[in-house]
C-alpha cells in the first residue's frame, strides 16, 4: 500500500489568522472531530503569548477540554521554555518549535536572528527531550519570503540540519506564501534530499497560488510521506501579507487517494470536522 499521513494543523495554524475570536468550545468541537476522523497527529494549539496571538490565548482550556483519542498524539506550537511548561503542564505528546529561512521574516516573525532563535531553541529542545516529549521543527518561508523575495535552498538545508542536530525528529518544510512552483520545489528537495532522508522531511504548503496539491505530488517523488493540510483550507499568516490558507485537508486527501495513496482517513469525518470548522 502507498500510504502518506497527513497532518492536520487546522485547529492551532488556521485559527491563528481569523480575526474574529473563536470560543474555546468551538475548538474542542473541532479538535475532537479531527480526532474521530483518523488523524495519527494534530496540531491542536499554541503556548504563546495571547499578547501576538491572541487567537491562542485558551491553549490550557482547549487541552484540558478535548477528549484524547488513542490513535491520535496532539502536538503544540511553542516559541520558548515559558510555551514549554505550559505544554507539558498541558501533558501533550509533541511540541514543535519553528525558525525561518530568512533574517527578515525572523525579525518580523519572532523579533530575533536566525542565529538567535536556534539559541533559545536549544535548551527548550534539551528540556523537552529529557520529558520524552518529541520536538518536530517547523521552517517558514523555504521558497520565497514576503520581506527578501526568493530564498536560498541552502539557508533552508543549513537550518533543517541545526534543528535535526538539535533532536527534532523531523523538519516541516513551510511555503508560508504559497509561492511554490514545480521548479522552485524541486530545486530546493533537489539539495535537502541530497543531504537528509526524506523521512526526515515533511511538507506544509499553502495555497495562495492554487498549486499546493501539485507541489505535495512533487515532493512525494523525492521520498516525502507527510504533509501538513487544514481542514476547509483554514489559515495564513500574520507575517506574510497576501498569503492565503493551508492546503484544504479534503481536497488534498481526495486527490491523493484519487493516484493511488491511502490516507488512512475516514472522508464521511473529514466532511463532518469541515462543517464543524
Amino acid at each position: 500500500m502507498n500510504a502518506v499521513e497527513l497532518v492536520e494543523v487546522g485547529p492551532r495554524d488556521g485559527l491563528q489568522n481569523e480575526k474574529s475570536l473563536i470560543p474555546t468550545e468551538a475548538k474542542i468541537r473541532l479538535i475532537d472531530s479531527l480526532s474521530e476522523a483518523g488523524f495519527g497527529l494534530i496540531e491542536a494549539t499554541s503556548f504563546v503569548s495571547p499578547k501576538w496571538v491572541p487567537q491562542l490565548a485558551d491553549a490550557a482550556e482547549v487541552m484540558a477540554g478535548i477528549t484524547r483519542h488513542p490513535d491520535s498524539d496532539y502536538i503544540v506550537l511553542i516559541p520558548n521554555q515559558r510555551g514549554l511548561a505550559g505544554a507539558l503542564a498541558a501533558e501533550v505528546d509533541e511540541v514543535a518549535v519553528f525558525g525561518a529561512a530568512t533574517e527578515g521574516f525572523s525579525q518580523h516573525n519572532i523579533n530575533c536572528s536566525v542565529r538567535e532563535s536556534l539559541d533559545r531553541f536549544r535548551p527548550v529542545v534539551a528540556e523537552a527531550l529529557a520529558a520524552s516529549i518529541r520536538v518536530r521543527g517547523y521552517i517558514s518561508v523555504v521558497v520565497h519570503c514576503p520581506y527578501e523575495g526568493t530564498v536560498a535552498p541552502e539557508s533552508v538545508l543549513t537550518l533543517a540540519e541545526d534543528l535535526l542536530a538539535m533532536g527534532c525528529y523531523e523538519i516541516s518544510l513551510g511555503d508560508t506564501t504559497g509561492q511554490g512552483t514545480k521548479d522552485t520545489i524541486c530545486t530546493l528537495l533537489d539539495l535537502l534530499c541530497a543531504h537528509l532522508p526524506g523521512d526526515k522531511l515533511a511538507g506544509h504548503f499553502h495555497d495562495t497560488n492554487h498549486q499546493a496539491i501539485a507541489n505535495v505530488k512533487h515532493a512525494l517523488g523525492y521520498g516525502l510521506k507527510r504533509f501538513d493540510s487544514a481542514i476547509g483550507g483554514l489559515g495564513g499568516c500574520p507575517y506574510a501579507p497576501g498569503a492565503k490558507g493551508n492546503v484544504n485537508t479534503l481536497a488534498l486527501h481526495d486527490a491523493l487517494e484519487q493516484v493511488g495513496w491511502q490516507t488512512g482517513l475516514n472522508r464521511d469525518k473529514l466532511i463532518s470536522a469541515e462543517q464543524v470548522g
